[in-house]
């Protein structure tokens, strides 16, 4: 089977002006993703942007930008799944449909090639449809509280019938998506145009490599971790 890395960068952001090639840890947020591609067992990796700026930094770190995205897949509101497809459609052509299409976005820069691989493991081990990076959510959905139109704090959802104050050793766990890895079966993905089926696995990884770079206090962070590496 062939897995081909997909890493995703469009050029407009709003919370952080040109996140994708800003400077994390000394090098630009995009290479972290492309040096966990290189290290991983992905036969093939390549990056869809539109912007010319992110394909001449992204060849410059060794990746293979074969395609500028059309502007109408770099929209705020484009669908991942379109740009994923697209994408398709270009391999198709290119070299053959592969088995599984690896998304690897760039805003997480601490997942390693090791994550990598142990995703694809798991979707090879399991048959899967998709494999999805997970870690141990931060606050358990139990613990999550909503305000009502007058400020009342009320339960999110409903709690189990065990009554009184329940300890987090006790509650079920529970997992959140990190946006570090997801390992599509290509033909799922085209036919279904979801990331999950009733074969939808959770790959989990460590905390410290969930980071998500959304503002400049994830970028913060994140440079101080990964210069301390």
């Amino acid at each position: 089977m062939r897995f081909v890395g997909l890493i995703t960068a469009r050029g407009g952001s709003k919370g952080l002006p040109r996140k994708n090639i800003s400077l994390v840890g000394g090098r630009p947020l995009m290479d972290w993703t492309i040096l966990a591609a290189q290290q991983s067992c992905l036969d093939r990796y390549i990056v869809s942007t539109d912007s010319p700026e992110i394909a001449s930094v992204c060849r410059a770190a060794g990746a293979e930008v074969p395609f500028l995205r059309p502007e109408a897949l770099a929209l705020d509101d484009t669908p991942h799944i379109d740009v994923m497809l697209h994408a398709l459609d270009w391999l198709e052509a290119d070299s053959g449909l592969p088995e599984y299409i690896v998304l690897l976005q760039p805003t997480s820069p601490l997942r390693n090639g090791e994550d990598i691989n142990g995703a694809i493991r798991m979707a090879i081990e399991r048959n899967a449809d998709s494999v999805i990076s997970v870690y141990p959510a931060p606050v358990h959905p139990f613990w999550v509280r909503r305000l009502d139109e007058e400020s009342h704090l009320m339960d999110f959802m409903k709690w189990p019938e065990q009554s009184g104050y329940m300890r987090r050793q006790v509650l079920p766990p529970a997992y959140a998506l990190n946006g570090a890895i997801y390992v599509l079966r290509s033909d799922v993905l085209r036919e279904k145009k979801t990331y999950f089926t009733e074969r939808t696995y959770g790959y989990v990884m460590p905390e410290e490599r969930s980071m998500d770079i959304d503002t400049p206090t994830d970028a913060l962070i994140a440079d101080l971790l990964l210069r301390q590496k």
